[in-house]
């Protein structure tokens, strides 16, 4: 009987706790093979150029060059997911044929639905439900500098966090921590996984909001304020829950 082929593929993301939970995903998965991960389409390039690749787990916002223009500059494109948290993006990169278009953050079974939709050759009857590894999917954390010690935070565990000007206030159903990180920064690191700005003091665990208004969303029995510029961006996330 001959082996069943593995899809190869390749994880081209900038920001490394996406990339890291997309690794994880495609490690799961019997029928994905995991080539590497790159942080900008022109690596990227060169490693399509070096080896053949199948799948691209593709980020639309790359420094230097941006996904869609990447993936307009290949003359053979491999099968393609996109991965953003943008949805204004959805129309135009079905126009590139692409096989599905991810909303950041990922989880687990929409990318099981994404990546059933790829061109498996000789295994695409196999069953859905084998294609699954036992192990379950690793949760992200970040080791926060407390003090003069580290202090691990699962990201799931996260009510909300607010600005104190170079420090960052960060609530959990148990507790709180004070960690010498710039709101910014740390609204980068969350945002991939399902935190929302929605002042520029605070930032909110988006599935975690209990009640709102038009002015104010209430956190783990806390009502923290929408700032006037993030109203629009507010009022679209809660939307769709």
């Amino acid at each position: 009987m001959n082996a069943k082929k593995k899809l190869s593929c390749l994880i081209i993301e900038d920001e490394p706790l996406a990339a890291e939970l997309l690794e994880d995903y495609v490690n799961q998965v019997s029928f994905l093979e995991l080539r590497g991960t790159c942080k900008d389409a022109l690596f990227a390039l060169e490693r399509l150029q070096e080896e053949d690749i199948d799948v691209v787990f593709l980020d639309i916002h790359l420094p230097k060059l941006k996904g869609l223009e990447f993936l307009r500059s290949l003359k053979d494109k491999p099968q393609t997911i996109l991965t953003t948290a943008y949805h204004q993006y959805a129309l135009e990169a079905f126009e590139e044929e692409v096989v599905d278009y991810l909303m950041k953050p990922i989880d687990f079974p929409r990318f099981l639905k994404a990546v059933n939709k790829l061109d498996r050759g000789d295994i695409h009857s196999q069953n859905e439900a084998s294609i699954i590894v036992e192990s379950s999917p690793s949760r992200p954390f970040h080791f926060f500098a407390v003090n003069k010690k580290k202090v691990k935070v699962f990201f799931d565990e996260i009510l909300h966090a607010e600005s104190l000007k170079d420090y960052a206030r960060i609530t959990t159903a148990e507790h709180e921590i004070v960690t010498r990180m710039p709101i910014s920064e740390l609204e980068e690191m969350l945002q991939p996984y399902g935190f929302l700005r929605i002042h520029r003091s605070f930032i909110v665990a988006v599935d975690k909001i209990r009640a709102y208004s038009a002015t104010e969303v209430e956190v783990g029995g806390k009502m923290l304020p929408i700032g006037r510029s993030y109203k629009e961006l507010v009022g679209q996330h809660i939307a769709g829950l």
